[in-house]
């Protein structure tokens, strides 16, 4: 494909800038590709959201709310919201942070057995994706994001 076709193809007209919503691009891909990944993950009771949050307090453990929701980029209600269900399964506990006021999120021993055995669900769903589509372009996705993440990060 030439770079005018390329261009013409990806929303934006020589002497122009990009055309549409970037938002509503964004979002199209973020609910397909969840629905790709999301059937890699019905056998396991759990969303692929609630294993990016194990998978989080597994790397960043025992972590206060507020810094994993930062690390996240998610506001705190939400994150408390998604950890509370986790709680209630008894993946994700409460414990004693720096101070009386403080608390911190750690796996337990049922979190981290579940979030091993979804380990390989999660690496089936990425396979498949990136044979989908593409190695390469994935990789460029993932570049692209990071750069953008890290400019919306600046305010």
């Amino acid at each position: 494909m030439s770079s005018k076709s390329t261009e013409a193809h990806a929303g934006v007209l020589p002497g122009q800038g990009p055309r549409g919503c970037t938002n509503f691009k964004l979002r199209q891909l973020t609910r397909l590709v969840s629905q790709h990944c999301e059937q890699y993950f019905n056998e396991t009771g759990l969303k692929t959201t609630q294993y990016s949050l194990l998978s989080h307090i597994d790397l960043l453990g025992p972590v206060q709310p507020s810094d994993l929701a930062l690390r996240m980029d998610v506001d705190v209600s939400t994150l408390s919201r998604n950890v509370q269900v986790l709680m209630g399964l008894g993946l994700v506990e409460m414990c004693a942070g720096d101070d009386a006021r403080s608390r911190r999120l750690v796996l337990t021993e049922q979190g981290r057995a579940k979030r091993a055995a979804m380990k390989a669900n999660w690496k089936r769903a990425q396979t498949s994706l990136n044979a989908k589509l593409d190695d390469e372009r994935v990789a460029r996705l993932h570049a692209v994001l990071d750069e953008c993440l890290a400019l919306m990060r600046e305010d």
